[in-house]
């Protein structure tokens, strides 16, 4: 079962319905979220909100999430779920030009959460700030518009993309997919 955190994203129900053709889910609010049972789902699903993390004290948030450093379960962070991650390894917020469009998302690394995407692909936008690159992270993927796309912990399954995989059509269906193997992996790895 996959845990779906839902950060206020008026695009939750397309993350459930691209996780439900890959597995059974459970949506819970993000304020309503505590870390008890976490070890029960394959994998964990940071969603986008309507927040501004340059505008808002982020510290209640980074302190409440302070336990994705201690667990071993699979996290993606999509757009506010990524840059919630960054921030709690350290990354700095900025603002920058208003991006709600589609991207070419240029792949910098090989690995498994990006396998069988394209080299350049394109991808949905919805910010207007972004994250640099945290501290025990690589960056997997940038583009013309923001250098932080998509990141990656050096040692852990925790990944962040910038942009919306949910509203991205059959690419964002296998970046989902490719998210989805990794958790079924590491689970036979426990």
């Amino acid at each position: 079962m996959i845990l779906i955190v839902d950060c206020g994203s008026q695009k939750i129900r397309f993350i459930e319905e691209a996780i439900e053709e890959l597995d059974d889910h459970k949506t819970i609010k993000l304020l309503d979220f505590t870390k008890e049972g976490i070890e029960q789902y394959r994998g964990i699903i940071f969603s986008g909100a309507p927040l501004l993390i340059t505008e808002i004290n982020m510290a209640n948030y980074l302190e409440k999430f302070q336990w994705i450093k201690e667990v071993d379960t699979p996290i993606l962070g999509i757009c506010f779920g990524h840059q919630l991650l960054g921030m709690l390894y350290g990354a700095y917020p900025s603002k920058m030009r208003e991006d709600r469009d589609w991207q070419e998302i240029e792949q910098l690394e090989d690995d498994l959460l990006l396998d069988k995407l394209p080299s350049v692909f394109s991808m949905m936008e919805d910010h207007c700030e972004s994250i640099s690159i945290p501290q025990h992270f690589t960056l997997l993927g940038t583009s013309d518009a923001c250098v932080n796309e998509v990141m990656r912990h050096d040692s852990k399954a925790i990944y962040g993309v910038q942009f919306h995989p949910e509203v991205s059509g059959n690419n964002g269906m296998i970046l989902f997919q490719n998210f989805y193997q990794i958790c079924l992996e590491k689970e036979l790895k426990r």
